[in-house]
């Protein structure tokens, strides 16, 4: 068990959160959620003794290890991978490293003989016997394959370092796991097999994550950071989601009686208890909502901003297509070849790759930002587009001076401050935020920016590369439900499975080999056997470079 006592925090006179009081106990998974800023990762580093609160404190149950997802993707890069895996449970490794280097050492003493025995019992009794292979198990299973074990870290990318540190944390099932968005930079497959290692995890698990889809998954209980608080709700995103919204929508209501909104809550309770059937956490989860307080649910003070693309015509029935594109990187490699397809009216194509640079470059080539090596693409006539790029410095290099009001002007036909500030407002830069300068805006700020662009071009064929990255929970869903309205077509890639699976009804994955072509939703590509058994085979006959 963890218990949290009277904890605060708390920057000048600035509170993040006071007077919490919370146990997280065995066998459940708790979803921290909360706007950008209002504390979710500096909560969790209060949990792991990273950083100190101002107030109250934090037990740990006797006996028990935690375990941390580590942000630092260089701390360990003199290190072999499986040695790296391995220190997530520090004390079987010091153990290890004892024992090895008194056996290493021609001058050890006959009291060195006898530590090394009396570590060789603790190492036994802690399994360590079992630690390589275990370790082995955890990395290829999240897609870091044999020969990388031996590799040091430096030498791995940056997507591969987050995978091994993900195995270092989940090692040795610690009795408490606390993980700070852990499927960043995973591709869908590695996701669905940590969604289901953790619905099936028998201690406590504390994660902060903005994917929906995997909060859905894993979480018994939600942890949401909001007017100054932290409170604990049961059920997963989606319940407290629309539980929140169902509260705002009956105290807008002030004239109805309590009895009925009482009625309605339990009724939305049991239609959310009777569709979690098929969540491995089903019956934990309907156990824990019929023990629900309704007094305890709260409306959430968080925005969602206004994200409408708007078409300002109909395309027609030639819209575009490819053919034979190929791009090799900087390398020499090849990144895709062969991708031939055209798109047909209404289509929304996801594009996937296990190969995340591949699908930036093919975006940056369809785009007209970069040359492809061969064959030729086309757009229709009636074709209007836009592209959102993964990397959008380039729109603010040369503007640090620039306030959001100029910045957005020089995007728009309509020239009048108030009609900016008016759209500016739609996208929760309101007041005096709009004369903000863009060298002070964060990630997530421009990425709006870069949204409400799009939005002023009213364009009917959207390019969308990576368009959730640092974006908060509302800022996602909101984005969501404009791309699932949008009129038009369009052409995209995520790591949001909710969006990929509501939004895209084609699914097309480039290789160096060619590509799959499936009209289907991401969740039924994902988890096809036979389109997965074409896949391995166009990725395992790609030939050296």
């Amino acid at each position: 068990m963890l218990t949290v006592s009277n904890l605060a925090l708390q920057y000048g006179k600035r509170i993040l959160f006071e007077d919490v009081n919370l146990k997280f106990t065995k066998g459940n998974c708790y979803g921290v959620i909360g706007a950008n800023g209002a504390g979710k990762s500096t909560f969790l580093k209060i949990l792991s003794g990273e950083i100190d609160s101002t107030r109250g404190h934090t037990t740990i149950e006797p006996g028990n290890r935690m375990a941390v997802l580590k942000q630092n993707h260089f701390a360990f890069d003199e290190f072999d991978v499986l040695s790296t895996v391995i220190m997530g449970h520090k004390e079987l490794y010091d153990i290890m490293t004892e024992k090895n280097a008194i056996y290493d050492n021609p001058d050890a003493s006959e009291d060195d003989a006898m530590r090394a025995a009396d570590l060789e019992g603790v190492f036994a009794e802690m399994n360590g016997w079992m630690a390589e292979s275990d370790a082995g198990e955890l990395l290829g299973n999240l897609g870091i394959v044999e020969n990388m074990h031996s590799m040091q870290m430096k030498s791995l990318t940056g997507g591969q370092k987050v995978k091994v540190l993900l195995a270092q944390a989940l090692f040795g099932n610690p009795d408490i796991l606390l993980l700070d968005e852990p499927t960043n930079d995973l591709d869908a497959e590695t996701a669905n097999w940590l969604s289901n290692f953790l619905a099936d995890y028998e201690n406590i698990v504390i994660v902060v994550s903005h994917d929906r889809h995997f909060l859905d998954m894993v979480c018994t209980h939600i942890v949401d950071v909001d007017f100054q608080k932290i409170r604990m709700y049961s059920g997963n995103y989606t319940f407290w989601y629309e539980s929140s919204q169902l509260m705002s929508k009956q105290m807008a209501d002030k004239n109805k009686k309590t009895e009925t909104k009482r009625a309605e809550l339990m009724d939305f309770i049991s239609r959310f208890s009777a569709n979690a059937s098929k969540a491995k956490q089903a019956t934990s989860r309907k156990k824990a909502l019929e023990k629900l307080n309704l007094d305890e649910l709260r409306p959430s003070t968080r925005k969602y901003p206004f994200i409408n693309f708007k078409p300002e015509r109909e395309p027609g029935n030639e819209i575009f297509k490819c053919t034979n594109l190929a791009k090799r990187g900087l390398d020499g490699k090849l990144l895709f070849a062969k991708i031939s397809f055209a798109f047909n009216k209404g289509d929304k194509v996801a594009i996937i790759s296990r190969n995340a640079t591949a699908v930036t470059a093919f975006f940056n080539v369809i785009a007209g930002e970069l040359k492809q090596d061969t064959g030729s693409f086309e757009y229709g006539q009636t074709i209007t587009r836009a592209y959102m790029p993964n990397d959008n410095s380039k729109f603010f290099q040369g503007a640090q001076d620039q306030d959001l009001v100029s910045w957005l002007r020089q995007f728009s036909k309509e020239k009048d401050e108030s009609f900016i500030r008016g759209f500016l407002g739609r996208m929760l830069f309101s007041g005096e935020e709009v004369f903000k300068k863009s060298s002070v805006l964060s990630g997530g700020e421009k990425v709006r920016c870069m949204l409400s662009k799009t939005m002023l071009g009213s364009p009917n064929f959207l390019i969308l590369d990576e368009p959730t990255n640092h974006l908060d929970l509302e800022s996602i869903t909101a984005l969501n439900n404009a791309m699932t309205e949008f009129k038009g077509n369009l052409i995209f890639t995520s790591h949001d499975y909710t969006i990929m699976n509501t939004v895209a009804n084609r699914i097309i994955e480039i290789t160096p080999n060619g590509i799959v072509d499936q009209l289907m939703t991401f969740d039924e590509y994902i988890k096809n056997e036979r389109i997965k058994q074409l896949r391995d085979a166009l990725y395992g006959s790609l030939k050296p470079a």
